[in-house]
Protein backbone atom coordinates (compact mmCIF):
# COMPACT_ATOMS: atom_id res chain seq x y z
CA UNK A 1 0.00 0.00 0.00
CA UNK A 2 2.82 2.42 0.77
CA UNK A 3 4.72 1.63 -2.46
CA UNK A 4 2.90 4.40 -4.35
CA UNK A 5 4.16 6.95 -1.82
CA UNK A 6 7.60 5.45 -1.20
CA UNK A 7 9.33 4.33 -4.42
CA UNK A 8 11.97 2.49 -2.36
CA UNK A 9 9.24 0.22 -0.92
CA UNK A 10 8.53 -1.08 -4.41
CA UNK A 11 12.22 -1.88 -4.90
CA UNK A 12 12.31 -3.77 -1.57
CA UNK A 13 9.20 -5.76 -2.52
CA UNK A 14 10.71 -6.61 -5.92
CA UNK A 15 13.82 -8.02 -4.24
CA UNK A 16 11.66 -9.93 -1.78
CA UNK A 17 9.61 -11.49 -4.59
CA UNK A 18 12.78 -12.78 -6.23
CA UNK A 19 13.77 -14.71 -3.09
CA UNK A 20 12.99 -18.45 -3.17
CA UNK A 21 10.21 -19.33 -0.74
CA UNK A 22 12.13 -21.97 1.20
CA UNK A 23 15.74 -21.13 1.88
CA UNK A 24 18.01 -23.98 2.87
CA UNK A 25 21.43 -23.65 4.39
CA UNK A 26 24.62 -24.88 2.74
CA UNK A 27 27.18 -27.09 4.44
CA UNK A 28 29.02 -24.32 6.30
CA UNK A 29 27.96 -22.94 9.69
CA UNK A 30 25.94 -19.74 10.00
CA UNK A 31 26.77 -17.63 13.07
CA UNK A 32 24.82 -14.51 14.08
CA UNK A 33 26.04 -11.75 16.39
CA UNK A 34 23.42 -9.69 18.20
CA UNK A 35 23.58 -6.89 20.76
CA UNK A 36 22.99 -3.20 21.29
CA UNK A 37 25.16 -0.63 19.49
CA UNK A 38 28.71 -0.33 20.89
CA UNK A 39 28.84 -3.85 22.30
CA UNK A 40 31.65 -4.66 19.85
CA UNK A 41 29.72 -6.44 17.08
CA UNK A 42 31.62 -4.78 14.23
CA UNK A 43 35.04 -5.61 15.71
CA UNK A 44 34.15 -9.18 16.70
CA UNK A 45 32.36 -10.09 13.46
CA UNK A 46 35.33 -8.86 11.41
CA UNK A 47 37.79 -10.79 13.60
CA UNK A 48 35.73 -14.00 13.40
CA UNK A 49 35.36 -13.62 9.63
CA UNK A 50 39.15 -13.29 9.28
CA UNK A 51 39.88 -16.19 11.63
CA UNK A 52 37.43 -18.58 9.94
CA UNK A 53 37.98 -17.30 6.37
CA UNK A 54 34.27 -16.63 6.38
CA UNK A 55 31.80 -14.39 4.58
CA UNK A 56 30.46 -11.40 6.53
CA UNK A 57 26.86 -10.30 5.96
CA UNK A 58 24.74 -7.65 7.69
CA UNK A 59 21.08 -6.92 8.34
CA UNK A 60 19.62 -5.03 6.59
CA UNK A 61 21.56 -6.49 3.65
CA UNK A 62 23.71 -4.34 1.36
CA UNK A 63 21.08 -4.53 -1.42
CA UNK A 64 18.62 -2.41 0.62
CA UNK A 65 20.69 -0.78 3.40
CA UNK A 66 21.01 2.48 1.43
CA UNK A 67 17.28 3.03 2.03
CA UNK A 68 17.48 2.54 5.78
CA UNK A 69 17.26 6.28 6.54
CA UNK A 70 14.15 6.57 4.35
CA UNK A 71 12.30 3.87 6.31
CA UNK A 72 13.59 4.97 9.72
CA UNK A 73 11.58 8.17 9.25
CA UNK A 74 8.39 6.30 8.39
CA UNK A 75 5.63 5.25 10.84
CA UNK A 76 6.64 2.25 12.97
CA UNK A 77 4.68 -0.47 11.07
CA UNK A 78 6.33 0.52 7.75
CA UNK A 79 9.75 0.76 9.37
CA UNK A 80 9.39 -2.68 10.96
CA UNK A 81 8.15 -4.18 7.67
CA UNK A 82 11.34 -2.90 6.00
CA UNK A 83 13.55 -4.64 8.59
CA UNK A 84 11.49 -7.83 8.49
CA UNK A 85 11.68 -7.93 4.68
CA UNK A 86 15.42 -7.33 4.99
CA UNK A 87 15.80 -10.54 6.99
CA UNK A 88 14.15 -12.61 4.25
CA UNK A 89 16.27 -10.96 1.53
CA UNK A 90 19.33 -11.63 3.71
CA UNK A 91 18.27 -15.29 4.08
CA UNK A 92 18.69 -15.85 0.34
CA UNK A 93 22.20 -14.39 0.57
CA UNK A 94 22.98 -16.64 3.57
CA UNK A 95 21.72 -19.71 1.70
CA UNK A 96 24.10 -19.00 -1.18
CA UNK A 97 27.10 -17.94 0.95
CA UNK A 98 26.87 -20.95 3.28
CA UNK A 99 27.61 -23.28 0.36
CA UNK A 100 31.02 -21.56 0.03
CA UNK A 101 32.32 -20.69 3.52
CA UNK A 102 31.29 -20.07 7.15
CA UNK A 103 28.83 -17.16 7.30
CA UNK A 104 29.14 -14.47 9.98
CA UNK A 105 26.14 -12.15 10.35
CA UNK A 106 25.96 -8.77 12.07
CA UNK A 107 22.31 -8.81 13.29
CA UNK A 108 19.42 -10.87 11.94
CA UNK A 109 15.86 -11.69 12.99
CA UNK A 110 16.45 -11.40 16.76
CA UNK A 111 17.28 -7.68 16.41
CA UNK A 112 14.11 -6.97 14.47
CA UNK A 113 12.02 -8.89 17.01
CA UNK A 114 13.71 -7.53 20.16
CA UNK A 115 13.40 -3.88 19.11
CA UNK A 116 9.81 -4.39 17.96
CA UNK A 117 8.78 -6.05 21.24
CA UNK A 118 10.55 -3.37 23.30
CA UNK A 119 8.92 -0.56 21.27
CA UNK A 120 5.43 -2.06 21.41
CA UNK A 121 5.65 -2.58 25.19
CA UNK A 122 5.84 0.27 27.65
CA UNK A 123 7.03 0.15 31.24
CA UNK A 124 9.37 -2.29 32.90
CA UNK A 125 10.79 -5.68 31.95
CA UNK A 126 7.93 -7.39 33.80
CA UNK A 127 5.50 -5.71 31.37
CA UNK A 128 6.95 -7.63 28.41
CA UNK A 129 4.92 -10.53 26.93
CA UNK A 130 5.35 -13.66 29.10
CA UNK A 131 8.41 -15.87 28.52
CA UNK A 132 6.50 -18.57 26.58
CA UNK A 133 4.79 -16.08 24.24
CA UNK A 134 5.02 -16.85 20.53
CA UNK A 135 6.58 -13.42 19.81
CA UNK A 136 9.90 -14.89 20.98
CA UNK A 137 9.76 -17.77 18.47
CA UNK A 138 11.88 -17.84 15.32
CA UNK A 139 9.66 -17.61 12.17
CA UNK A 140 9.10 -21.06 10.65
CA UNK A 141 9.74 -19.88 7.09
CA UNK A 142 13.03 -18.05 7.78
CA UNK A 143 16.43 -19.70 7.35
CA UNK A 144 17.83 -20.53 10.79
CA UNK A 145 21.41 -19.91 11.92
CA UNK A 146 23.46 -22.55 13.73
CA UNK A 147 24.43 -20.22 16.56
CA UNK A 148 23.33 -16.81 17.86
CA UNK A 149 25.73 -14.94 20.14
CA UNK A 150 24.44 -11.98 22.15
CA UNK A 151 27.21 -9.53 23.05
CA UNK A 152 26.55 -7.55 26.23
CA UNK A 153 28.46 -4.88 28.14
CA UNK A 154 27.34 -2.93 31.20
CA UNK A 155 25.46 0.31 30.39
CA UNK A 156 28.23 2.69 31.54
CA UNK A 157 30.87 0.94 29.43
CA UNK A 158 28.56 0.94 26.39
CA UNK A 159 27.94 4.70 26.66
CA UNK A 160 31.68 5.31 27.10
CA UNK A 161 32.39 3.34 23.91
CA UNK A 162 29.70 5.25 22.02
CA UNK A 163 31.17 8.59 23.03
CA UNK A 164 34.63 7.36 22.11
CA UNK A 165 33.39 6.37 18.64
CA UNK A 166 31.97 9.84 18.08
CA UNK A 167 29.58 8.62 15.38
CA UNK A 168 26.20 10.13 14.72
CA UNK A 169 23.60 8.39 16.83
CA UNK A 170 20.73 6.45 15.30
CA UNK A 171 17.22 7.20 16.54
CA UNK A 172 17.18 3.90 18.39
CA UNK A 173 20.54 4.67 20.00
CA UNK A 174 19.24 8.04 21.25
CA UNK A 175 16.21 6.21 22.67
CA UNK A 176 18.42 3.58 24.34
CA UNK A 177 20.51 6.28 25.99
CA UNK A 178 17.58 8.39 27.14
CA UNK A 179 15.46 5.53 28.31
CA UNK A 180 17.08 2.84 30.42
CA UNK A 181 13.76 0.95 30.65
CA UNK A 182 13.68 0.65 26.85
CA UNK A 183 17.24 -0.67 26.88
CA UNK A 184 16.33 -3.24 29.54
CA UNK A 185 13.29 -4.34 27.52
CA UNK A 186 15.44 -4.79 24.38
CA UNK A 187 18.08 -6.86 26.21
CA UNK A 188 15.50 -8.99 28.03
CA UNK A 189 13.65 -9.61 24.74
CA UNK A 190 16.93 -10.87 23.24
CA UNK A 191 17.35 -13.24 26.20
CA UNK A 192 13.83 -14.64 25.79
CA UNK A 193 14.22 -15.57 22.12
CA UNK A 194 14.00 -19.29 21.45
CA UNK A 195 14.59 -21.76 18.67
CA UNK A 196 17.42 -20.65 18.41
CA UNK A 197 18.11 -18.96 21.73
CA UNK A 198 20.94 -16.45 22.19
CA UNK A 199 24.16 -17.53 23.89
CA UNK A 200 25.25 -14.55 25.96
CA UNK A 201 28.86 -13.33 25.77
CA UNK A 202 30.31 -10.68 28.08
CA UNK A 203 32.00 -8.29 25.64
CA UNK A 204 33.58 -6.09 28.35
CA UNK A 205 37.08 -7.69 28.35
CA UNK A 206 39.76 -7.01 25.72
CA UNK A 207 39.08 -7.74 22.04
CA UNK A 208 41.44 -10.73 22.23
CA UNK A 209 39.62 -12.21 25.25
CA UNK A 210 36.18 -11.75 23.67
CA UNK A 211 37.36 -13.31 20.40
CA UNK A 212 38.80 -16.29 22.31
CA UNK A 213 35.48 -16.85 24.14
CA UNK A 214 33.50 -16.51 20.89
CA UNK A 215 35.72 -18.98 19.00
CA UNK A 216 35.36 -21.52 21.83
CA UNK A 217 31.57 -21.26 21.62
CA UNK A 218 31.65 -21.63 17.83
CA UNK A 219 33.85 -24.70 18.13
CA UNK A 220 31.51 -26.17 20.74
CA UNK A 221 28.24 -25.54 18.86
CA UNK A 222 29.17 -25.71 15.18
CA UNK A 223 30.61 -28.62 13.23
CA UNK A 224 33.68 -27.70 11.18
Amino acid sequence: QCAERIPEAEAVLDLLEKCPEHQSKGGFPVIVFEGLDATGKTTVTQAVKDTLNGILLRSPPASISQWRTVFDDEPTPIKRAFYAAGNYILASEIAKASTQAPVIIDRYWHSTAAYTIATETSGKVQDLPPVQDEVYQWPEDLLKPDLVLLLTVDPEERVRRLQHRGLEKTKEETELEANSLFRQRVEESYRRMVNPACQEVDASPSKEEVLKTVLQLIKKHCAF
